[in-house]
């Protein structure tokens, strides 16, 4: 048996210090009444027992841990599994522990301190760890279980799972895991098989930029910041199932999002069958001339570059070249959801550009029609819907060819009836038809303000497009900046009225939306009314306005956008919309379209495809490699993991943030060695020379199917297990979707991780590979814990720690500063580590405190000094059960008082309700009110009513509520209890106050029964003496009855 590494930790009381000594696990288990025991210090063991440090060498047993008597005044933590060679230190063997780091002070007899609280949680810790406590079954495979736990109803419960920061945990961190874990233990105690568990999202920017400063390897680092993490999670009592833990880091964890991606880029979306099919299938329909090959020719006409070339416009994962938002100062592309509202990167705040790059792109795009219309089944707050419908957004209108010289610009409108009223057209400035329809010289008569100055049309556009690419797409169409913009020197033709209108490009219209051009219709569009009138451009009134203005838009002051009007100003050749309101021209005018084959009704949206590639080295490398034609291959799933290569330089070549020229270069480019290699794909053409892709994953591709890895964490044959899949995933009770069923997490991530994990959900579930479509039924997202951070007269941030407040101010080292409310954290040297206030007042405490600051869904803000109100409901729950003179429970055998039994079960129903709906703090709230009465009763409490005080607050509580439990006689663990249940009988009051009202002011007072009628109630009003006194023979001219709690009178 191996040696258990622990360590003894004795209080002297009379030479005030402490000493640690070692024993041997492995010898104590051999000598525990003769059996193989595991023992630790004033830890439970199977059977218990306990190690003297006095005689390391012997285990002397004690019945329970508490149950009769005291626990011996020795504490220390237990873990298993850990081999270890003693040091010897001052003649004795010390082995220091790895798990909890004990309080500083011994525990004051009996009563509930700091230290004792340390003792509890440590020791309760360590068992449930070494009895699989939190270990949910599944229904087959390596993590099977009891089939009984697995018949119940099951519960998945997931935190948005966490980055491991070198910086470690703030107690605002822990808010959502405290909460997941609550909620989780209520489940299990209300008969569910609780799934719940946490691993680590470890890829990404920061460890990169440790690595690149210190030369540690990005993997060290943060293996290292996960372990530091773990430590601090398990103090707070967290219920998880560490068998299922893992980070995406791991190899044998993206090795499946390898295998993910190469599904997704062997796929292809059939708009018919709404739904992913593989590429296969789309090459046997090109084979057999079932569907016809874009361009006309046959497939087997095609060479393997062509066919490459046509199968990219349909694989919904792709490489292309098209603008992406370049950021030289991190030197990598970005998506656009991790570009801010300035237009800068969301990390390190740089300049983001428009470039013209090659790219690995999802085409998730395919998938929006899904993705709108599947949020009305999803349980998730209405604004994170919300956000995500208007970031899909879509929008019902025309598209609408415009010849340009032997070319033809289609855009796409919202507004097809305003058709006649388009008096120019503007094209973004990256439009692929801007150099093919720019003439050498400017036509004759060309406004001198549209040119920019510029000698000719080609130098005017060349110059333009330079300005466009420093500015994001946020500052292209701010609403307040001066519109610009330079004619190319085109012109189209209006399809409708014949017209002649010159073609602008312009920054606020972009490549992102629509087709990159705009028919533009100043008399009706805003910023198409700014443009006409910086640029001379006519404008058309084509909607009669429906206010007092002239029907000349030249005398407005703005655009008359309402659909609130007649179209006028609109009859052509064959078309009249004349007379017709908005939607009936709508109409009209988009049947005409198509039936002149110049336009159709169509759906548009603003989402765009998910840029997936990065200039990184810190994220899963993709399974391609290209061939001599630069044709791109899949590996084989016989060759993933594809893992990283060393690198002697982990950062990619960074620029200058204004540099907008700059091209990016990969860290792993520059392994030539694991860049060119010669490999046999399986494909039957040999081994060939190959080169691989260097761009790197962004981060999010590990969190968008981590749920999955959770069910069956070590299946390394298959993605998961489609029984085990479907336990814990399926859909319920004939719902069209099933998955996570309460995923906690933040509201920053709505249109960023939410929005990833739902393509990569539907894409899995068209293919065949999971049972929901959708990944999380349930979301709820947390508050946030706010802090006062403090700065100082040059604007920097001070301890928050060592800001004094005096004489109506706050001072640092004698000098004024500034408070300021907002997030806590390191950089604005303000946050409180939950390793303090565990040291302080216990974990306990802690988890109280966070589930008691206010709702959940609601920020709060951090106050130390009110953690003590917890501490203190602690103690008091201590009291009510332990003598703390003597350690022994105080509980009698006996049946509870009239008024305790309602009291004990108004706080089980009420508590119970709370827990289940996630109103933790009003739960709390009722459990403190239950605990104040019987400590305002002043005598022992009956067990009944002890037992059943323990499991109400074992969920919120569960260190002290473990070790109450064993202390009242029990060996079993409270976690598996089951939670109260209220009586009926006891919850209903015996009577109620209902008030009497005459004139609206209360006259009188009744006590009356919950139940009683409006009619009993009227007449009983009516008959009570005060009422009778007030009213004094006045006429009533109306009751009114509200029972059992009011009655209005009016005379």
């Amino acid at each position: 048996m191996q040696e258990v590494r622990s360590s003894i930790l004795l209080s002297s009381t009379e030479e005030k210090r402490t000493t640690r000594i070692g024993w041997s696990a492995s010898r104590c288990a051999e000598r525990s009444s003769g059996r193989r025991t595991r023992c630790g210090t004033l830890a439970p063991c199977v059977p218990y027992a306990f190690c003297l440090p006095s005689r390391a060498d012997e285990c002397r047993p004690f019945e329970t841990v508490g149950i009769g008597a005291a626990p011996p005044p020795v504490r220390g933590v237990f873990s298993f599994g850990q081999a270890e060679t003693a040091e010897t230190i001052d003649g004795a063997s010390e082995i220091m522990s790895e798990t909890n780091t004990p309080a500083p002070e011994a525990a004051e007899g009996h009563r509930y301190t700091a230290a004792m609280a340390a003792d509890i949680e440590a020791r309760w810790q360590d068992v449930w760890d070494a009895q699989g406590t939190y270990e949910a079954p599944n229904p087959t495979g390596d993590l099977a279980g009891d089939a009984a736990v697995v018949a119940r109803p099951k519960k998945f419960i997931m935190d948005m799972f966490p980055y491991p920061s070198g910086a470690g945990l703030h107690v605002g961190h822990p808010l959502g895991y405290i909460a997941t874990d609550v909620f989780a233990r209520h489940q299990r105690m209300t008969g569910h098989n609780v799934l719940h568990t946490l691993g680590f999202d470890a890829f990404g920017l920061p460890a990169e930029q440790y690595a690149v400063q210190t030369g540690t390897h990005p993997r060290v680092s943060t293996e290292a910041n996960i372990e530091n993490m773990k430590l601090q999670l398990r103090r707070l009592g967290l219920g998880h199932d560490k068998r299922r833990s893992f980070a995406t880091i791991d190899p044998d964890y993206y090795k499946w999002t390898q295998w993910i991606f190469l599904q997704v880029y062997n796929s292809w979306y059939d708009a018919d069958a709404a739904k992913a099919r593989p590429i296969a299938e789309l090459v046997a329909a090109f084979e057999d001339g079932s569907r016809e090959v874009p361009g006309g020719r046959g497939w087997a006409e095609l060479t393997a570059g062509e066919r490459a070339g046509v199968l990219n416009q349909y694989r919904l994962a792709y490489a292309s070249d098209a603008p992406v938002n370049w950021c030289p100062g991190l030197g990598t592309v970005l998506a656009n959801e991790e570009v801010t509202a300035d237009g800068r990167s969301e990390r390190g705040n740089f300049p983001v550009f428009k470039a013209k790059l090659s790219q690995w792109n999802m085409r998730i795009t395919a998938y929006a029609d899904r993705l709108l219309d599947d949020l009305d089944a999803l349980d998730w707050p209405e604004a994170i819907k919300l956000q995500q419908r208007n970031w899909i957004g879509r929008s019902e209108g025309a598209r609408v060819d415009f010849a340009v010289g032997d070319d033809a610009v289609t855009v796409f409108t919202t507004r097809p009836d305003t058709l006649f009223g388009a008096t120019y057209m503007v094209l973004a400035p990256e439009h692929e038809l801007v150099e093919k329809i720019v003439p050498a010289e400017w036509p004759e008569g060309t406004h001198q303000v549209w040119t920019g100055g510029a000698a000719t049309p080609g130098e005017a556009v060349d110059a333009y497009r330079k300005q466009a690419a420093g500015k994001s797409d946020v500052e292209r169409q701010a609403e307040a900046k001066d519109k610009t913009g330079v004619f190319t020197g085109a012109y189209a033709i209006n399809p409708v009225s014949g017209d002649q209108v010159p073609v602008f490009i312009a920054d606020y219209v972009l490549m992102g939306y629509g087709t990159g051009a705009i028919m533009a219709v100043p008399a009706h569009d805003s910023r198409d009314f700014e443009f006409a009138r910086a640029f001379e451009l006519p404008m058309r009134c084509v909607v009669e306005p429906s206010d007092d203005r002239d029907a000349d838009p030249a005398e407005w002051d703005d655009a008359f956008s309402s659909y609130d009007g007649t179209i006028v100003n609109s009859t052509g050749e064959g078309v009249s919309l004349d007379g017709l309101g908005v939607v009936e021209a709508k109409a009209a005018i988009t049947a005409w379209l198509a039936e002149q084959g110049i336009g159709e009704g169509t759906v548009n949206f603003r989402l765009r495809d998910w840029l997936f590639s990065r200039q990184r080295y810190w994220g899963e490398p993709f399974p391609i490699v290209y061939d001599e034609d630069g044709v791109a291959h899949p590996l084989p799933e016989s060759m993933l993991p594809l893992e990283l290569p060393e690198v002697e330089d982990y950062s990619p070549r960074t620029f200058e943030p204004d540099d907008a020229t700059s091209q990016p270069e990969t860290p792993l480019s520059r392994n030539e060695e694991w860049v060119n290699v010669e490999l046999d794909l399986g494909d039957g053409r040999g081994v060939r020379p190959y080169r691989r892709e260097t761009n790197t994953m962004p981060n999010w591709a590990g969190s968008c199917w981590y749920e999955l890895r959770y069910l069956d964490p070590h299946n390394g044959s298959a993605l998961v297990d489609p029984e085990i899949e479907q336990y814990w995933m399926g859909p319920r009770e004939g719902a069209p979707h099933g998955g996570v069923d309460l995923y906690v997490g933040g509201a920053e991530h709505a249109v960023l991780h939410l929005l990833y994990a739902r393509f990569w959900s539907k894409v899995l579930f068209d293919l065949g590979h999971v049972s929901s479509a959708e990944p999380f039924h349930k979301l709820f997202n947390q508050g946030m814990i706010q802090a006062y951070a403090y700065t100082d007269a040059r604007g920097v941030y001070v301890p928050a720690a060592e800001v004094e407040e005096r004489d109506g101010g706050y001072f640092y080292e004698g000098q004024p500063v500034k408070r300021e409310h907002g997030k806590m954290g390191k950089s604005l040297k303000n946050a409180v580590t939950p390793d303090e206030i565990c040291e302080e007042y216990g974990a306990d405490t802690l988890r109280l405190y966070e589930m008691a600051m206010g709702p959940l869904d609601v920020s709060r803000p951090w106050d130390t000094r009110a953690v003590v109100g917890q501490y203190r409901l602690l103690q008091r729950l201590w009291r009510n059960i332990v003598d703390e003179e003597t350690g022994q429970v105080t509980v009698v055998d006996g049946e509870p008082g009239e008024d305790t039994l309602r009291a004990l079960h108004k706080a089980i129903d009420g508590a119970g309700a709370d827990m289940a709906g996630l109103r933790f703090n009003t739960a709390i709230a009722k459990i403190t009110e239950l605990n104040n009465a019987l400590t305002k009763a002043g005598r022992p409490l009956e067990r009944s009513v002890a037992e059943r005080l323990v499991l109400l607050i074992a969920p919120l509580a569960p260190h002290i509520a473990e070790e109450l439990w064993h202390r009242l006689g029990h060996s079993d663990s409270v976690v598996h209890q089951d939670f109260p249940v209220a009586d009926p009988a006891y919850v209903v009051d015996e009577s109620v106050t209902c008030v009497v009202q005459i004139k609206g002011k209360v006259k009188a007072r009744l006590e009356v029964p919950p139940t009683i009628s409006e009619g009993d109630l009227e007449q009983l009003a009516l008959a009570d003496a005060a009422v009778v006194a007030a009213l004094g023979g006045a006429e009533i001219r109306k009751v009114i009855v509200r029972a059992p709690k009011l009655v209005n009178i009016v005379v």
